[in-house]
């Protein structure tokens, strides 16, 4: 319905291919009123790459027509038209390709239109325009086949059912360069990218992948080669501003172009560029970088390629005044030691992608034309089968989305003396291998920016240290954060840890914070201070008892021994000297007989010890408060005190048998009363019948101290019933204080009081009834007589 659109390169053949690209890279800004048919766009900015893509068409299409094997006896044509690097017009060319409503100057001189439709569409090189050409051919299913649009969205066939390509997808590129920024431990990085599906769409997936690299974007701007002067200055702004130094650019070549153009304006040669594969091995844009910001730049690229002839075929421009072209060329101009982008090879292996395109056409027309009436005519489902091999050894195949294989060559900017850059292939990456082997890198020395043989650092924040932990800064990206150092009983002995471990309960972290060691085991020992005095004095106890004894029974005839029960006398002293060597069961390292031991041991001993002071009392009330001197002594004789010290003593042996077989004491390692170190202790096991043996002790103790306070106004001379009052007053003050002192004392301390609770009650015993008596035989032997015994008031 519009005006016609005549192709910029056209012949005639038996079947015609389409190709559509751009000759020109952008077009003049125009304001459409909307009142009058727009003007035809006008394009500026001659693109050679184009050119050169249209020429590998060409180069293929000769071979095809020259060769015997493929489509013999067929003539293969081509109509190539410029869509300028618009979509719109990208839209209008396809339409004419599709309906060939191209002007045909008949007889009449009167223009019409001849229906005809091309076999398959190569093109076009951007993302963009092939998205919206495939969608408007897509319901004709004319095949189209891109050699450089990458986005990965193309590959949805549900959108795109008739488009296929000979570049791999975004998909696989995205990845490759995120996992390649992480490779070199790049944490935080900007980001350019092309302002069009190419880019937003390649952008995307690398942002996912990075982000589940861990990888952190400081900014993603985007940019297209007809923004206005101040949107590139803002982008300008950003990069200046940014403390990342790495920028990943997703972009095509024209729009590098400009982009290049303004930062050498600025000078920014500080950073780290990462190129996609549609600059990166761009031989023009590294001879536009005059300030070398370029330098180091480190990116994919499609596999290097060679096509035998092709370069001959594009130096010689008589093929295309063999043309029929709207161009200004002759066909006479020699090319001869020219140096420009059109002379420029470095896209060898996109004019390869060209050339296998229009291979595969061929292939899929050659299959047609050799099957039978019954097969499937369908180009489209033709070229979607089509496995062969060209003249250089490449397998040319598309999978279930009209993709080929993903295989990328990693390339490195190197700067030579002379000021030029090499494209120095440092590395491959292929997706087709499992995931740890796709990133390979060669054992080749790398040039990073300015030069440098350093790896470029672009982090947030400096790695953690072990013994800390990151904390994400408040509104920033997970990449930014502080390290804090682990708590005390937690290490971290990762860099980077997330998360600081607490060490088990045995363990302790180190001043570092990463590792753990073992707590220092505390014990009331032998050898410190404290174990060593309570040792000493236990040592000194029963020594002085002894003496006491042997002091006893050398003058066991003498009336002050004999008075109130010698032989209660002497097993007071045995039991005492229990009671002093009880308290070492305490000292040392807790086990399972030890536990045991020092709480029955305690126990029994000290009822003996105050059975036989209650004996010794009851003796004395019942003796000094009888009407007649033998009644009370005949019912309170030799045998029932014996009887009354061990009934006493068998009842607490009853108790200590049933806190044993129930519940009995038992080692216990004790973390809670020191961050830093294991108490060992010894567990109460049944804290009733702990608590039952001091109760019964305290029963006898408060019977036996009521007992000698009846008996307090005894005659003066026989001052037993005192002493054994004031050593009960010392024994209930000391076991009654113990109990809040036990309780209170953490680790080691508690057995020291009880231990010093043992000590003190045996001593006050010792001294208070035995020391007087010792005083009196060995200092006062005079008043070692029964008269004064008696006393004045005895004849009374």
């Amino acid at each position: 319905m519009g005006d016609p659109e005549n192709p910029q390169l056209s012949q005639d053949g038996n079947m015609v291919l389409g190709g559509i690209f751009s000759f020109y890279s952008s077009w003049k800004d125009r304001m459409d009123t909307y009142l009058h048919k727009p003007l035809p766009l006008q394009c500026t900015s001659l693109n050679f790459r184009g050119f050169q893509f249209a020429q590998a068409m060409l180069f293929a299409i000769e071979e095809i027509n020259n060769s015997t094997d493929l489509l013999p006896g067929v003539s293969l044509g081509y109509k190539i038209y410029d869509e300028c690097g618009s979509i719109a017009r990208s839209v209008r060319v396809a339409l004419a390709l599709a309906t060939d409503n191209t002007v045909v100057a008949a007889l009449s001189k009167t223009p019409c239109t001849r229906p005809s439709q091309v076999q398959a569409i190569i093109g076009e090189t951007s993302s963009s325009p092939c998205m919206a050409i495939a969608t408007v051919l897509g319901p004709f299913y004319i095949p189209m086949i891109s050699h450089f649009a990458t986005c990965a969205c193309l590959s949805d066939k549900t959108k795109y059912p008739s488009f296929l390509r000979t570049i791999p997808s975004d998909y696989y590129q995205s990845r490759a360069l995120a996992h390649l920024v992480k490779h070199f431990g790049w944490s935080w990085v900007g980001a350019i990218r092309n302002n069009d599906d190419y880019g937003n769409n390649g952008m995307a997936i690398f942002t996912e992948t990075a982000q589940q690299l861990g990888i952190c974007l400081e900014y993603s701007v985007s940019f297209f080669r007809t923004d206005p002067s101040d949107k590139i200055q803002e982008i300008i702004d950003i990069v200046k501003t940014s403390t990342s130094k790495v920028i990943v650019a997703f972009m095509s070549h024209m729009d590098m172009d400009v982009l290049i153009h303004v930062l050498s304006q600025h000078n920014l040669t500080e950073y780290q560029w990462i190129g996609s594969e549609g600059w990166i091995v761009d031989s023009q844009i590294a001879a536009m970088d005059i300030h070398h910001i370029l330098d180091g730049a480190i990116g994919l690229s499609i596999p290097k390629a060679h096509v035998n002839g092709l370069r001959e075929f594009m130096l010689d421009v008589k093929s295309l005044n063999s043309s029929n072209n709207g161009l200004e060329c002759t066909g006479d101009e020699d090319l001869t030691g020219v140096q420009n982008s059109y002379t420029d090879m470095s896209l060898m292996p996109i004019f390869n992608n060209v050339y296998k395109g229009v291979y595969a056409v061929a292939h899929a027309l050659h299959n047609i034309l050799k099957c039978n009436k019954t097969c499937n005519k369908a180009i489209l489902q033709h070229i979607k089968n089509i496995y062969f091999k060209t003249k250089e050894g490449d397998e040319v195949y598309f999978d279930e989305n009209g993709d080929p294989a993903a295989k990328y060559d990693i390339i490195n900017w190197q700067p030579r003396e002379n000021g030029a850059v090499e494209f120095v292939t440092v590395g491959l990456y292929d997706a087709s291998l499992a995931a740890e082997k796709q990133l390979h890198l060669q054992n080749k020395s790398l040039i990073w920016a300015r030069n440098s043989k350093q790896v470029p650092v672009s982090i947030c924040s400096e790695k953690c240290p072990p013994g800390t932990r990151k904390v994400l800064q408040k509104g920033r990206p997970v990449c930014c954060y502080d390290c804090i150092r682990c708590a005390e009983g937690e290490i971290s002995n990762i860099t980077d840890s997330v998360t600081c471990v607490r060490c088990l309960p045995e363990y302790w972290s180190n001043e570092r914070r990463d590792a753990c060691i073992k707590k220092e085991a505390v014990f009331l020992s032998y050898e410190e201070i404290m174990g060593a005095l309570l040792t000493a004095a236990s040592v000194f106890g029963t020594c002085t008892t002894a003496g006491v004894a042997l002091i006893f029974f050398k003058h066991r005839k003498t009336p002050i021994v004999r008075a109130n029960n010698s032989e209660l006398s002497f097993l007071l002293l045995f039991s005492l000297i229990l009671c002093f060597l009880c308290s070492l069961t305490f000292i040392g390292q807790p086990s399972e007989w030890s536990c045991m031991l020092r709480h029955v041991a305690f126990g029994i001993t000290f009822v003996l010890c105050i059975s036989c002071v209650l004996g010794k009392t009851i003796l004395v009330l019942m003796a000094f408060r009888a009407t007649r001197p033998d009644s009370n002594m005949k019912l309170f004789g030799h045998t029932q005190q014996r009887l009354c010290v061990l009934g006493f003593t068998l009842i607490q042996v009853i108790i200590c048998i049933i806190w044993l077989t129930i519940s009995p004491p038992f080692p216990f390692k004790n973390f809670k009363e020191f961050k830093d170190k294991i108490i060992l202790e010894c567990a109460l096991g049944s804290a009733v019948g702990y608590w039952a043996v001091l109760g019964y002790i305290g029963i006898l103790a408060i019977l036996c101290f009521i007992f000698a306070f009846l008996a307090r106004k005894l005659p003066d001379n026989f001052n037993e019933a005192k002493f054994i009052t004031f050593s009960m007053l010392i024994f209930c003050a000391v076991w009654i204080t113990f109990i809040p002192a036990y309780v209170s004392s953490p680790g080691k301390f508690s057995v020291a009081v009880e231990i010093f609770a043992i000590l003190a009650s045996s001593f006050g015993l010792l001294i208070c009834i035995f020391i007087p008596k010792c005083y009196i035989i060995l200092m006062k032997p005079e008043k070692n007589t029964k008269k004064n015994m008696m006393g004045k008031k005895a004849s009374h």
